[in-house]
């Protein structure tokens, strides 16, 4: 369903070109606005620090020689007057300083004042001496003034002012010339704004485009659809995890598939000996012997230990299973197990081995592991080679007891083992009908044996067989020896 939202391009778009604009604004606003205001309050800062160092120079009775430097190099002038106005040291380093046109009396009145202002005074003076002022004033401002004063005492308690005049050169047209190259900087910047924010929000969202399809591709069901993994790192990662999914999901739609096949399949087989057994029974005098009803009673139970199986690996992958754990003797309980493989033995001539040496207890569901270990000597029948050997074997590793099931078939490739254990994996493509079982027993082993945290694997060569095996926690102290 089309969204009324908007795209990451216009909004890339967008964000870029308010940056810029942001920028701008900010360049316009400290370069020709506030520059006035800026340059007169940085002119006065440098005052107040001539000043102070001026001050200094009186509290320590330094020389007054070194100061015309420094004078010099801010640009002011300055005098040192005594409380009765007599001047005690000036440093006319300014150009066009008003100082010495102050009289007497001027002077004498800037000290009163900066008396009156907790001893610091500021006066601006505009200056109108220049004859062309009217026609540059009119285009450019008039030059101001400064004279800042400063009434100190020094350590013997005698009382001074510091007079420092500086002037203040109109910006009218630096602001000016300042405002022209803003108009045309500004006029640039956003024409490139503009061009880099349509190339980025291009180079960005057009991977981003083309995966955005092939996610939908892969909605629909096309597994074989490709994502453009070659683009900057996140795209990439992107790409590789959804090439990686559906890779994943096109392996599982297989298996799935071929699992409803082999299931089909083995429900038809009793199927078909139940129905053709029971017509024999009913269309032919003589044949209702125990030997057919056996044979029916047998694909019956073969019929409800698929579904039962079906039904397993549905609890175990909707993580409905529950464990019931208690303390039991796992030896004893695999030796029951092998027990009842009397008939296949018999009748077919396996050769199942137990090895052990003592009884060894576990804490464990013993139902759900009983599961395990028949899926395991099942698997293992089905698998086994011609000599129809299985042997069960019972190890202690440190804390732990493993139970491993060998047979002697033709083994499995190593590439092949990572993937024995998954739900719908099978070795090859052709169907081998289960001799007992149902062909499902190691996906539901993997289940019921990562309920309990156990280890388990397998460990296989081509043409000498395959161990398939788990290790449970033993139980202290509950040790038999046989």
């Amino acid at each position: 369903m089309k969204q009324n939202k908007p795209s990451v391009r216009s909004i890339l778009f967008f964000y870029l070109t308010i940056f810029t604009a942001i920028i701008l604004i900010v360049l316009w606003l400290f370069q020709v606005v506030f520059l006035d205001s800026f340059y007169k309050m940085i002119r006065v800062q440098n005052i107040k620090k001539t000043s102070q160092t001026i001050e200094n120079y009186i509290n320590n009775g330094k020389a007054y020689n070194s100061l015309y430097n420094m004078c010099r190099f801010n640009d002011v002038s300055a005098y040192i007057i005594d409380i009765d106005g007599n001047i005690i040291y000036s440093i006319d380093a300014a150009s066009k300083s008003i100082l010495h046109n102050f009289s007497f009396a001027q002077l004498q009145n800037l000290i009163n004042e900066a008396k009156e202002n907790n001893g610091v005074s500021i006066q601006r003076y505009i200056d109108t001496s220049d004859a062309d002022a009217g026609m540059m004033g009119s285009r450019f401002g008039r030059a101001e003034s400064i004279v800042y004063t400063k009434i100190v005492t020094n350590k013997d308690s005698k009382d001074y002012a510091i007079i420092i005049n500086a002037n203040i050169s109109p910006v009218d047209a630096t602001v000016g010339t300042l405002r022209m190259q803003i108009i045309i900087i500004t006029s640039i910047m956003l024409v490139v704004a503009l061009i880099l924010a349509f190339i980025m929000s291009k180079k960005i969202t057009n991977p981003i485009i083309s995966i955005n399809k092939s996610s939908k591709e892969l909605a629909k069901g096309n597994y074989d659809v490709a994502f453009e993994d070659n683009d900057y790192r996140e795209i990439s990662e992107l790409g590789q995890t959804l090439n990686y999914a559906s890779k994943e999901l096109k392996k599982t739609e297989d298996l799935q598939r071929e699992l409803i096949a082999n299931i089909s399949h083995d429900l038809r087989t009793p199927l078909t000996m139940i129905r053709g057994y029971a017509e024999v029974i009913r269309d032919l005098p003589g044949e209702n012997t125990k030997e057919n009803m056996q044979i029916i009673i047998d694909e019956t139970q073969r019929l409800a230990s698929l579904v039962a199986d079906v039904m397993d690996i549905s609890k175990i992958k909707s993580g409905v299973q529950e464990l019931h754990s208690y303390e039991y003797d796992l030896t004893q309980s695999v030796i029951d197990i092998i027990d009842r493989y009397k008939k296949l033995i018999e009748q077919d001539g396996y050769d199942i081995e137990f090895k052990y040496d003592k009884h060894i207890f576990v804490n464990a569901d013993e139902l759900k592991i009983s599961q395990v270990i028949y899926n395991l000597i099942n698997n293992a029948v089905t698998y086994t080679g011609e000599d129809k050997k299985v042997i069960v074997n019972q190890t202690e590793i440190e804390d732990r007891v493993r139970i491993s099931v060998i047979d002697t078939g033709e083994g499995i490739e190593e590439d092949k083992l990572a993937e024995i254990f998954d739900r719908y994996y099978k070795i090859d493509k052709s169907h081998k009908r289960a001799v007992v079982g149902t062909g499902l027993g190691l996906s539901i082993v993997k289940g019921i044996l990562n309920l309990h945290d156990a280890k388990y694997g397998v460990t296989s060569e081509i043409g000498k067989g395959s161990e398939f095996y788990f290790e449970l926690n033993k139980v202290d102290n509950a040790n038999t020896e046989i």
